[in-house]
């Protein structure tokens, strides 16, 4: 059977927050019975998106990360409170209204913080894949509708298309350590959870200094080599998509006619280790 399934690609997100906005115009001050009760004006956000700077002026990023019910297979919410919410053929999850009334527990039950208490109503509450419009016709979520960078994608397919999907996109789970299967899948996460190492290289040349191009930078951990380029015009370096943890790195910047530098590094964090310059032989 065909499931709905989201893709949020991270690289394409600018924090416009028009999905957010689609959602506060459907559901603020409208009721859906059956669905969900009616959205709060304010304190509420059913799509929740985070920033995250990488890096240090003048090489910096930001990605941003937009968080929702993850629709999981394997919910945690279901597991405590099995006689109000349930998950659909189609693979939607639903907190009934009704029988969630009065069930702030429900809240907590989310690992990832995407159920929200309806103070007004007494009941929690969370994004439902716009189930009441895809249930009408709709063929696609109206936060999807309104992304104007492709952003978010739904997709309705069998679990083997998906599974293809996941492997030709490189999609990756917001916790995967939490092991609860869940349906939103992120394009280029990497952007939001790993980090990078830059700097520039440059060297005197007859009494002028210039950046250099075409410079070998190599970069190791712990004594092996993990990736290797060469310096660009401007005599600049990016290694990305590396994780932060507390190993040692080092990078060795070789270029005929100048001694080897090495630059010895942690990797806590984005590491931009700035200029470093060449000497001759």
């Amino acid at each position: 059977m065909k499931k709905w399934n989201l893709i949020v690609d991270v690289a394409n997100c600018t924090n416009c927050n028009l999905c957010a906005l689609a959602l506060q115009d459907e559901h603020v001050g409208n009721a859906f019975p059956g669905y969900a009760e009616e959205m709060p004006k304010h304190g509420h956000r059913w799509i929740e998106i985070t920033s995250r700077e990488r890096g240090t002026p003048p090489v910096t990023d930001v990605a941003y990360l937009p968080t929702m019910c993850q629709h999981c297979d394997d919910a945690p919410c279901i597991a405590a409170a099995p006689d109000a919410i349930t998950k659909r053929d189609d693979g939607i999850v639903l907190i009934d209204p009704e029988k969630a009334k009065g069930r702030r527990d429900i809240v907590d039950a989310c690992p990832y913080g995407a159920i929200w208490w309806n103070e007004e109503k007494q009941v929690p509450q969370h994004w439902f894949f716009d189930a009441h419009l895809l249930d009408s016709g709709w063929t696609e979520p109206r936060c999807v509708t309104v992304c104007a960078t492709d952003a978010l994608q739904a997709v309705k397919v069998e679990d083997d298309e998906m599974q293809r999907l996941i492997l030709e996109q490189e999609l990756e789970q917001l916790r995967p350590d939490l092991e609860t299967k869940p349906r939103v899948h992120y394009k280029n996460l990497w952007r939001y959870t790993k980090v990078f190492i830059a700097g520039t290289v440059s060297a005197e040349k007859q009494g002028i200094v210039d950046c250099l191009a075409g410079a070998t930078v190599t970069l190791l951990r712990e004594g092996q080599k993990v990736a290797e380029q060469r310096t660009d015009a401007f005599g600049d370096f990016k290694f990305d998509r590396l994780d932060a943890d507390s190993s040692d790195y080092e990078l060795n910047i070789a270029a005929d006619g100048f001694a080897v530098a090495t630059v010895e590094l942690s990797l806590s964090e984005t590491k931009n280790v700035g200029d470093v310059r060449l000497s001759p032989l």
